[in-house]
């Protein structure tokens, strides 16, 4: 996704906008509130091959939406878009697919799928978005949500061995937790970052760490958030974390600590990245494009850091003696799809490894991100 306010800028011929708000943040959540359903009581019933997932590495809440598709096995049933890691003042593009479009849906722009069917669409073009193949149009960009439906109306086209990742019986508690973490972490890094006053900065700051105090206390005897198995509230916490040292601790300003100086919050997150489905899909050199390309009035020299290293994230974190199954009864998925693989270098690179430089990858991203216009709507992730 991004943040669904409009940035303020100068004029349409690329003059950097403004993602800093005056005064505190706030972030736009009037989605698409349309659903894909098993009964198609709303239109869009649950049909494999249907609909296409359009799901940027570099943005955290697209990348749940990736996640749980892997652990679900449904990549035969929903197959998945990428676009770059940078957008211009009107959509995420596909230009790194052949010919900058997406192979799929033939589309240049994820815009295009929001106006085959809001003709006069005002909000952020955002992802994750769920797009219907055969009319081109998008049907829900409601993240939240999705990642829900993936897991309940999705069910027949779950693979074997599949983890139930929002259990009936716990579902009032991961609500609970994902709220909380929602609202102070997940936004929290945001509500620093666009904070347009010292005051708003600050008291996001405070709330964000004593979120993940409360987070590292809750987690220090058990481990994963709720219950004893992954579950979506561990999702949603995992890939705001995946990005914090990377991006949150200094473009944000989130900086009392790193995560690998919080024992219990990076054991936590280096477990979860160990896991398949979860560190196979965390692109660090996408995620750093992103923010540091796209946020000019927070980084107006549009460079990218060189680090940190990666190497962290693959060593031991000792969480198997706290118990837990992390899928339950079921079992791991299995290797990620051809086509859908991280890079090589631009994941986690084991000690001694190379990782790949800013230098390098940013010639892979065609055009010059351009991040707000006066009379335009971007996508804030």
């Amino acid at each position: 996704m991004t943040d669904q306010a409009t940035p303020t800028g100068t004029n349409e011929a690329g003059a950097p906008g403004r993602y800093v708000e005056e005064g505190e943040f706030t972030r736009d959540t009037n989605y698409i509130e349309d659903r894909i359903l098993r009964d198609g009581s709303q239109g869009w019933p649950v049909e494999a091959g249907r609909y296409r997932l359009v799901a940027a590495r570099a943005c955290p809440w697209a990348n749940r939406s990736v996640i749980v598709r892997r652990l679900l096995g449904l990549e035969d049933a929903i197959s998945l878009g990428l676009p770059g890691p940078t957008h211009d003042a009107r959509s995420w593009t596909f230009d790194l697919d052949p010919d900058g479009r997406d192979p799929v849906l033939g589309t240049e722009r994820l815009q295009e799928s929001f106006l085959a069917r809001f003709p006069d669409y005002p909000r952020g073009i955002t992802v994750p978005a769920l797009v219907d193949i055969p009319s081109g149009q998008v049907v829900t960009n409601d993240y939240p949500q999705i990642t829900l439906d993936l897991s309940t109306e999705w069910t027949e086209h779950h693979r074997e061995g599949a983890p139930d990742l929002y259990p009936v019986a716990l579902r009032a508690e991961i609500d609970e937790v994902a709220d909380l973490v929602f609202r102070d972490v997940n936004n929290g890094v945001y509500r620093c970052g666009f904070a347009g006053s010292q005051e708003a900065y600050e008291k996001a700051y405070d709330r964000l760490f004593s979120r993940l105090d409360w987070l590292s206390e809750r987690l220090a005897t058990q481990r994963y958030l709720v219950g004893d198995t992954i579950t979506e509230a561990d999702v949603r916490l995992f890939t705001t974390l995946a990005r914090f040292d990377a991006v949150y601790h200094g473009h944000f300003k989130c900086n009392r600590q790193k995560l690998d100086e919080m024992p219990v919050l990076w054991a936590y997150a280096r477990d979860l990245f160990q896991t398949p489905g979860f560190g196979d899909t965390i692109d660090f050199v996408q995620i750093k494009q992103h923010y540091y390309l796209t946020h000019t009035d927070i980084n107006p020299t549009r460079v990218v850091p060189a680090g940190p290293e990666t190497w962290g994230w693959l060593e031991p974190h000792g969480r198997e003696e706290l118990g837990g199954r992390p899928f339950g009864d079921g079992t791991p998925p299995g290797p990620v799809r051809e086509g859908e693989r991280v890079p090589e270098g631009h994941g986690a690179v084991p000690r001694g490894g190379r990782a790949t430089r800013p230098s390098e990858a940013r010639a892979a991203v065609s055009g010059t991100p351009v991040p707000g216009s006066a009379d335009a709507v971007a996508d804030r992730s």
